[in-house]
């Protein structure tokens, strides 16, 4: 009976000492999917010994912040802090933690913890835990209570250091956060469909995940065209290498391009038709699907339509595993490839403006929040 009061006592005094270690954390949350950003002030779990504490200095918006925060994927619980591509500085590690030091870069993408055990975990596809990984925000954390996690608008993050990403010494601070989420995004499906120098590609969508797929596609060497529906973009797309600009808008550029492409890669995140592109892929080629729309907006295709451009493929792609973010990420500074970003400073109004640009499509192509200057 002593010895089960002991251990009991002892459970108490770690749970005890867990929360009252809890880091203090402040950041820029939305409340409700119609009010504005406003500062909120909230804790993270404590660090952990395998755990590290991340100072956060770059922040990116990706669209799908805007569509969790605007509850238009359904069932957002608020507040939420958004925020998924991270770049920031190590400021504490747990005792077991040998990836990183104090000093270091690190960065934090889609996913912040997951089993580790299961096959996907061990293959390097974290995404796919049997036991389901941990999102960086607006995700139940089995691993810590259930508490719900909270993003990277915000000054710090605790995480995993097993699901950190090294950031290199002289990588572009100001324009790495993106990489973790619009770079992991495209790059993987890039080279799962093993595209090669010569090969006929395109681009659907030329936002924020878009013109990091044309950049990737360029270094391979690829014949790159790109479809939008913005006209402002043109000269963009000439000048990131792109042989050709499609205006979908445009009845007569579409024509002519049915069996053109070995690979495209979808980045819209509006309603379209899947059929459009599938038509344009020649026999054997393949259709990557990354970008996701509203719920009420979703694309449906077609069985039927399938079957008249037969032994083409269609498989969707999302973002990519700790192994794989991280060799992209070592790629991306090697080759000095980086999305194009306009900073923003991390206030409400701010912010609040940038989600509506990006909504109405005149961004380009990337909002970096500097959290740098959050009060």
């Amino acid at each position: 009976m002593n010895k089960l009061f002991t251990v009991v006592l002892i459970l108490i005094e770690m749970t005890s000492f867990a929360q009252n270690n809890r880091i203090p954390s402040k950041g820029l949350a939305m409340f409700s999917k119609e009010v504005a950003f406003k500062p909120y002030e909230f804790s993270r779990h404590a660090i952990g010994d395998n755990d590290i504490l991340i100072e956060i200095l770059y922040s990116g918006i990706c669209h799908s912040d805007i569509h969790t925060a605007k509850s238009e994927w359904g069932n957002t619980e608020y507040p939420i802090v958004p925020g998924h591509e991270i770049a920031g500085r190590v400021t504490k590690i747990g005792k077991n933690v040998t990836k990183f030091k104090v000093g270091d870069y690190a960065g934090i993408g889609c996913i912040v913890n997951s089993c580790g055990e299961c096959d996907p975990c061990k293959n390097g596809e974290e995404q796919f835990c049997e036991k389901r990984m941990v999102g960086t925000y607006a995700s139940k954390d089995q691993y810590h209570n259930n508490e719900i996690t909270q993003g990277g608008y915000a000054n710090n993050y605790v995480i995993s250091a097993n699901h950190a990403i090294k950031i290199q010494k002289n990588a572009d601070m100001k324009k790495v956060a993106p990489l973790l989420c619009a770079g992991i995004t495209t790059y993987s499906p890039i080279r799962f469909s093993k595209v090669k120098k010569g090969d006929n590609v395109a681009v659907a969508g030329f936002g924020g995940l878009g013109h990091m797929a044309v950049q990737y596609l360029v270094k391979i060497g690829a014949n790159v065209t790109i479809f939008d529906i913005n006209e402002d973009k043109r000269a963009d797309a000439q000048r990131l290498g792109a042989v050709k600009y499609i205006n979908v808008n445009n009845a007569d550029e579409l024509k002519g391009l049915n069996n053109q492409f070995s690979f495209i890669i979808s980045t819209i995140p509006t309603k379209y038709d899947p059929m459009l592109y599938v038509r344009m892929l020649k026999k054997d080629g393949e259709l990557a699907i990354v970008g996701v729309p509203a719920s009420e907006n979703r694309p449906i295709l077609n069985v039927v339509s399938l079957i008249g451009v037969s032994h083409r493929k269609i498989y969707g792609s999302m973002i990519g595993g700790i192994p794989e973010t991280q060799e992209m990420i070592d790629y991306s500074v090697a080759n000095n490839i980086y999305p194009e970003v306009e900073i923003i400073p991390a206030n409400g109004k701010a912010v609040d403006e940038a989600y509506q640009k990006v909504i109405d499509g005149k961004v380009k192509f990337r909002y970096v929040i500097d959290m740098k200057t959050l009060n």
